[in-house]
């Protein structure tokens, strides 16, 4: 077949399935990385800095090595895969050279200045081709031979392209030697091809792509043998906007020729190779353009080629469908220009935005809950746990409590510029510190379409930009409350200050852009948070990994007032980060009426109950036992364990729990002085419930989370948490040379920020 009919030959779509082990074809077309699992045909380019070492010391045996291994597990999967291996020239030319050297007759060496010359001895080109090519296919030859897997040499040169009869009869030859299941490897034969374009062969080549690396080479291929996906291996991770070593670049995980070309440029070229990431990416727009997947990425990372393969997030991944969003990078500076703009408003102005999305709760409640429906649909034919779906669910009072907390928030919209201390440096010099926004806030969140107007508002008052990720269960709720609060927002700012972010590999993307973003806040499972710590290496996290919390009930205990407590602990919301999971119960109390009330108390509510190592040797017929003494159930279940007294529940507690909120159930005084003293965690209660662990509760109007950290904003974090502060000096042109030299001399002394001036 040849290029021309091309276009007529893929105007199916390719769909491939896995049938024992073998996939199975009719046409695919790779439109998103979760494609590439079911490509068929597959070519890797391999760059000569992957195949020689970077001390020109032969072959990077053990790369070269991990490559092979992973070309033939696809292989042996029923894939189709050919090599484009570079490196042919530079390994003769190490070779060579070193021969070279060897021969010099004593006398040549002797000399200083002659070594240093022969150590750059040039050898032609050609010649270093051919004898290496012949070392680098030995190589190829053994390494697949470990997993039975037979190798064909093919060099090429552009007239095999440029020609009819020579292309039909490459193609053929290609074709015959994949459903052999032997594996092509392919290399210009640089021994006899000239250096430079002539202009037949432009002339011949009219709108493709000119053959002059081995890059072009792959993507001449991955057409020619209609190829499902070129992997196009380098030493860098992928496109980058600008060169990978400055300042401010940053790696295109996606990347549309048509849409993002303005976003990059270019640097020099490989050490080692004859292309750079300029032809790479000509190339790989090319192949593109003719319906070949393409993605350029690190083949030194481990299991690069199998991480592509399974869709992970390796490298750039081209495509020809333009994002609808923006890139992550230009929201993250729209949201800090919008935070600029909240800081020159006034009080009023930021206390009437949050007022309007309170409003708009309550006005458009309706199309709310109907997109809410939707979601709540969605999820449960996908089997939504049941503790998820109640946390996803909304109604009129939800709501309402919402809108009345952001009315309350809006109160608090004065925060901005507060004086936090003033001091008199020295006659006419005044020193202020004063409240200021953090600048923008990325927030990630599951389940909960409820947080997104509290950390909207919170946002607002605040004065800082936001970026929000919401779940996808909630993709429906999310959008429509976003709308609400950026039409609040729009008549007094722009609208992107707020934006709502679609995708994780967009929060992958954003973790990485600590010029632009300047503090995360996820909420959600562990797993989550963990996640969001592991990959934000330059931005701060604000956030709580579990939600382990303890309710202590002491022998001193108002026993009644202990079940209460006890019974809006675990089941008021069994699902909430400030549920109890882990009842303490004072000895002294167990094998009592009161235990057996507390048991019925679990069985009337429908709790599952499982016992801690010491209750289990203590009862006849215990509980089943806890897997673990550390386990955050998130449901109608929880943990019931022995203490001997207060010490030893404190040492439970910070032991086993996760700092985030325990009470203690007791009329004893010094016990619960003790109790508040010691437990470590960000919120210790005496006589009430762990519940009570809220932003809406505290009085904060809302929280944008709960942070068990201990470094800035610590439980519940309210507009406050979200606030820094900077310095303001103001003087009549003083110097410090006049301190130094003791013309002048510093008072330091504190000025009540209250008093007038």
């Amino acid at each position: 077949m040849s290029i021309l009919s091309r276009n007529t030959y893929l105007s199916w779509n390719r769909i491939f399935h896995k049938k024992n082990g073998i996939i199975n074809s009719k046409y695919l077309h790779i439109t998103n990385r979760s494609d590439m699992k079911d490509a068929r045909r597959v070519i890797v380019k391999l760059g000569t800095a992957l195949i020689t070492r970077e001390n020109e010391d032969g072959l990077a045996i053990g790369r070269l090595a991990s490559t092979v291994e992973q070309v033939s597990q696809l292989q042996n999967e029923g894939r189709q895969m050919l090599l484009v291996t570079s490196g042919a020239v530079a390994f003769g030319r190490q070779v060579l050279r070193k021969e070279a050297m060897m021969t010099m007759t004593m006398r040549k060496s002797l000399s200083p200045k002659d070594i240093l010359q022969n150590s750059r001895l040039a050898i032609q080109r050609q010649a270093c081709a051919a004898f290496g090519q012949k070392g680098l296919m030995s190589f190829y030859e053994r390494m697949f031979q470990q997993y039975n897997i037979g190798v064909a040499q093919v060099l090429v040169t552009k007239t095999d392209f440029y020609n009819v009869d020579s292309r039909k009869n490459l193609q053929a030859t290609l074709d015959e030697l994949l459903n052999l299941n032997i594996i092509p490897i392919l290399n210009t034969n640089d021994a006899v091809a000239p250096c430079t374009d002539t202009d037949a062969e432009v002339t011949a080549a009219k709108d493709d792509i000119v053959i002059n690396d081995n890059d072009s080479l792959a993507a001449r291929l991955a057409v020619l043998i209609s190829a499902d996906l070129l992997l196009i291996m380098s030493d860098v991770n992928g496109l980058y906007t600008g060169p990978p070593t400055s300042e401010g670049s940053r790696l295109l995980h996606t990347f549309c020729p048509k849409q993002d070309s303005r976003l990059i440029s270019f640097g020099a070229r490989s050490k080692v190779g004859t292309g750079g990431m300029e032809s790479k990416v000509k190339c790989a727009s090319w192949a593109l353009d003719h319906n070949v997947g393409v993605v350029i990425s690190n083949g030194q990372n481990d299991k690069a080629i199998l991480n592509i393969i399974d869709g992970k997030k390796i490298g750039t991944f081209f495509t020809n469908t333009p994002s609808q969003a923006l890139p992550v990078d230009v929201q993250a500076v729209k949201a800090r220009d919008g935070s600029r703009v909240l800081q020159r408003l006034t009080t009023e102005q930021r206390k009437t935005i949050i007022n309007k999305m309170a409003s708009n709760l309550r006005e458009y409640s309706k199309d709310i809950l109907q997109a809410n429906k939707h979601d709540l649909e969605d999820a449960s034919k996908e089997g939504l746990k049941t503790s998820l779906l109640d946390r996803l669910g909304l109604s009129e009072k939800k709501l309402n409590t919402l809108s009345i907390g952001l009315q309350q928030i809006a109160d608090k919209a004065d925060v901005l510029g507060q004086v936090v201390r003033q001091t008199r440096l020295a006659d006419g010099i005044m020193l202020k510190q004063i409240t200021a926004p953090i600048g923008v806030l990325l927030v990630i969140f599951e389940s909960r379409p409820d947080s997104l107007p509290q950390i909207a508002a919170l946002s607002i008052c605040s004065g800082n930009g936001l970026l929000l990720k919401g779940g996808s269960e909630a993709k429906y709720s999310n959008e429509i409350l976003t709308k609400l609060m950026q039409d609040a927002l729009e008549p007094f700012a722009p609208r992107d200050t707020i934006a709502l972010i679609n995708t994780r590999e967009q929060v992958a993307d954003l973790l990485q852009l600590g010029k632009y973003i300047d503090l995360v806040i996820p909420r959600g499972s562990n797993e989550l948070v963990r996640s969001v710590q592991k990959q934000s290496v330059h931005i701060p996290v604000l956030g709580h990994a579990e939600g382990i919390c303890h309710v202590f009930i002491d022998k001193d205990a108002d026993l009644q007032m202990a079940l209460r407590v006890v019974r809006d602990s675990k089941c008021d919301y069994p699902s909430a980060c400030n549920a109890m999971e882990t009842l303490l119960v004072h000895k002294d109390l167990i094998r009592t009426s009161f235990f057996e009330s507390l048991i019925e108390l679990f069985r009337t509510e429908k709790v599952k109950v499982y016992s801690g190592p010491r209750l289990s040797t203590l009862l006849a017929f215990p509980p089943p036992p806890a897997n673990s003494l550390r386990i955050e159930y998130g449901d109608l279940q929880c943990c019931i364990e022995v203490v001997d007294d207060v010490y030893d529940a404190i040492e439970h507690i910070n032991k086993f729990g996760s700092n985030h909120t325990d009470s203690i159930v007791t009329d004893n005084q010094n016990a619960a002085n003790d109790f508040i003293s010691n437990v470590d965690s960000a919120c210790v209660f005496h006589n009430v419930s762990t519940r009570f662990s809220d932003g809406y509760r505290f009085g904060l109007g809302a929280e944008v989370g709960i942070s068990t950290g201990r470094i800035h904003a610590r439980g519940p974090v309210g507009v406050e948490g979200l606030l820094t502060t900077k310095w303001l000096v103001q003087g009549h042109g003083d110097i410090v040379a006049d301190f130094t030299e003791g013309r002048k001399k510093f008072l330091h002394e504190s000025i009540n920020p209250k008093q007038q001036h």
